[in-house]
């Protein structure tokens, strides 16, 4: 297995070096792993999601040389898209010779559902709407990406009493990004950090997978988020079992930026 979402030093939110994770990834018997460290550009708030990407790929690829024998290191970026950044974004995703660009969202109208503030005033269904409009807007618009990050983002905090996303209640939206992902040969990741704690308020609602399955879908990957290194890898073995029983064979991660198949 791989795990295709992983956040280095890089990244000002993590507490992991780029050592530590090989160290522990090899140690779980993982093929791989992917740094997707953070590009974020205007983020609200005082913490900087800007990297030095010369000095990151200096790093990588010294980190890649190291570990070269025992696995895999992926050269990577989780770039966190809002409307007015896009171009911006597209312009240094193209810059530099990622293995893998993984696009996700983090910031709605200005705030970030990972705050309280965001919920303030609306119901779920308000609230997870228009997380998934943005989605859907990235995927149409963001040109030059391999895959969707954590649909379960808007779920981590969210302050209702069942905070489960579940395909049912947003089925168009969910039917536009995945077909709109199909179509230009795009997937999205089963982030499994969102599921770390098992709570009954919040599980993760196998139908998605089923009915991106059904249209066609097979690229998707498994990704821990991992900031620091015992959430490396969280709970694969259950999500892959989830997986097999929507129907699929195969996870995916990418070098080169083009996808690679796993067995599962």
């Amino acid at each position: 297995m791989f795990d295709t979402h992983i956040h280095s030093l890089f990244s000002t939110d993590s507490v992991m070096d780029a050592d530590q994770a090989c160290g522990s990834a090899i140690k779980l018997g993982l093929e791989g792993i992917a740094f997707t460290d953070h590009l974020d550009y205007d983020f609200p708030g005082e913490i900087d999601f800007l990297i030095d990407f010369d000095e990151y790929f200096s790093v990588m690829d010294g980190i890649r040389e190291k570990y070269k024998d025992r696995m895999k290191v992926i050269r990577a970026v989780e770039v966190g898209i809002q409307p007015h950044v896009l171009q911006k974004s597209e312009e240094l995703i193209r810059k530099y010779p990622f293995d893998y660009v993984l696009a996700s969202i983090h910031i709605v109208g200005g705030q970030n559902p990972y705050d309280s503030e965001y919920y303030s005033g609306k119901t779920k269904k308000e609230a997870y709407t228009r997380y998934l409009e943005e989605i859907y807007y990235m995927v149409r618009n963001l040109e030059s990406f391999d895959m969707l990050g954590h649909f379960g983002y808007i779920v981590r905090n969210a302050n209702y009493d069942d905070r489960t996303l579940r395909y049912t209640d947003y089925s168009d939206l969910f039917d536009m990004i995945f077909k709109k992902l199909i179509e230009h040969g795009r997937g999205f990741e089963l982030n499994t950090g969102t599921y770390r704690a098992e709570r009954p308020d919040v599980v993760y609602d196998a139908e998605i997978l089923k009915r991106y399955r059904q249209l066609g879908g097979e690229l998707i990957c498994l990704g821990s988020d991992a900031h620091q290194a015992d959430h490396i890898a969280a709970r694969f073995g259950h999500f892959a079992q989830l997986l097999r029983d929507a129907g699929f064979k195969y996870t995916v991660h990418f070098e080169n930026r083009k996808p690679v198949f796993d067995k599962l």
